[in-house]
């Protein structure tokens, strides 16, 4: 047997779950691990949080046995999570639910510290996700066969409550690029009679989300949205499908299949920086929507898709606007869609300095392009991966002019216009904009040169 969910955890939290467990049972009841800890455990991976569900324990008697030893919140009102305060457990009943009525809040919930655990682990999603683990005990609880999925990677539902919420087909998409997985035939079935109508965005960007940044084998979480039918509920992902590409320069197949591996290729360099990694992640995906709209056969018979990235701004923005709400997120991954091709062209180019540093103005931070690029270049199996001289070239150019992380600063400000007695007015603007392409040029390179370059103007 692989580690315990005990010895996948921090230290200090598996001390935590053991003082719980031990004055829970004093008490008269019994604390299970569940969830996430006991499934990343078996398959021998770290994990920084803990669930334990209590049994035999109404509520009332619980929050003040936990509030003995942590202070936590509380979450709910009928079936009470309580999070504790400092260190990552959360502590709950086993809970019942109802559906009531269509959507993700059409739930009656309610714990039940008296139901069994079989009865609570049918309620789940996933057999994997329904594995107990007693710490007292040592004990392995699995009445849904989910330690044999575990084993054979196999992702399959519990039983009939799983289709009483369709964010389960998404949940099945990020486990199954996170662990490596294959869903059953049956559980494909199933997904495909649901439909994400009355989820939220909030809660299908979570899933998203968990795809871009926990994602190690990504294209395999978008081929499970194929084999379920719900790419047609992403339809700038779905015309990737069949858009063939140039044999020469993508051996790999058609854009669906590039994308799987440009995906695949970023998830070998996260950085761990969950804002960067999702910015650049998103553009990754998103790269290439713009060539279903302007993919042609040539008269020389090879396939080219001029100006798609420029195309693929419409549909990045409506796929994203499909999956989020975050505009600021949708914003900083556009530009990178759209300049995909620019390190490239300026490589070739032997680009000036004011090139790269425009570049930087369009994308704010160059270094998310040259990762966006890398992945794009290792997309192309059997072309061998890791070879991207463009985005070496050009992070080292950005590097050395200092935009590698951000676009260049002006030099001259508005208060510097002040200074020189001017009140503001269009030419204000004017004569900011003409200084900072004056810059970007680098014919000014210092405040004195920008006050200079701005006194020229106000001479003519």
């Amino acid at each position: 047997m692989p580690k315990t969910p005990l010895e996948a955890l921090a230290p200090n939290t598996a001390r935590a779950v053991l003082k719980i467990t031990e004055a829970i049972h004093k008490a008269g009841g019994q604390a299970l691990l569940v969830g996430g800890c006991v499934r990343d455990a078996l398959w021998e991976h770290t994990t920084e949080d803990a669930d334990i569900e209590v049994y035999g324990l109404p509520a009332d008697v619980l929050e003040k046995l936990v509030g003995q030893y942590y202070a936590y919140d509380g979450v709910g009102k009928a079936f009470g999570v309580l999070k504790l305060k400092g260190i990552a457990i959360d502590i709950a009943l086993p809970r019942k639910e109802s559906k009531i009525a269509e959507g993700h809040q059409g739930f009656a919930i309610m714990g039940d510290p008296f139901m069994s655990f079989e009865e609570a682990s049918s309620r789940r999603d996933f057999t994997i996700n329904a594995i107990g683990y007693d710490p007292l005990n040592d004990e392995w609880l699995d009445p849904q066969g989910g330690l044999k999925d575990v084993e054979n990677k196999q992702l399959r539902h519990v039983g009939p409550a799983f289709s009483e919420d369709p964010l389960r087909v998404l949940r099945g998409m990020q486990f199954i690029a996170r662990f490596g997985l294959k869903a059953t035939p049956e559980t494909l079935a199933l997904c495909r009679t649901l439909t994400p109508k009355h989820l939220s965005r909030e809660r299908i960007f979570e899933e998203w989300k968990k795809l871009i940044l926990k994602g190690a084998y990504p294209a395999l979480g978008l081929n499970f949205l194929k084999e379920t039918d719900w790419l047609q509920y992403f339809p700038e992902l779905e015309a990737l499908i069949g858009c063939q590409q140039d044999p020469v320069w993508h051996p790999e197949g058609d854009v669906w299949v590039h994308t799987g591996h440009c995906l695949n290729a970023f998830a070998e360099e996260k950085l761990g920086d969950e804002r960067e990694d999702l910015v650049v992640g998103l553009a990754v995906l998103c790269h290439d929507m713009g060539k279903p709209l302007t993919t042609q056969a040539m008269v020389e018979g090879r396939i080219r898709s001029p100006g798609h990235d420029v195309a693929g701004e419409a549909p990045t923005r409506s796929f994203l606007a499909r999956i989020t709400e975050h505009k600021a997120l949708i914003e900083a991954v556009i530009p990178l869609v759209l300049t995909h091709m620019r390190p490239t062209e300026l490589f070739k180019a032997n680009a000036t300095d004011a090139a790269i540093r425009r570049l930087a103005v369009k994308v704010e931070r160059i270094d998310r392009l040259v990762r966006v690029v890398r992945a794009d270049k290792g997309g192309r199996p059997p072309l061998p991966r890791g070879e991207c001289p463009e985005g070496t070239w050009l992070l080292q150019r950005a590097t050395k002019l200092k935009v590698s992380t951000e676009k260049p600063k002006p030099l001259l400000l508005g208060r510097h216009l002040i200074e020189l007695r001017l009140s503001p007015s269009p030419a204000f603007k004017q004569i900011l904009e003409a200084t900072y392409d004056a810059q970007l040029e680098g014919t000014v390179q210092t405040l004195d040169e920008a006050f200079s370059f701005a006194k020229s103007i106000l001479s003519k």
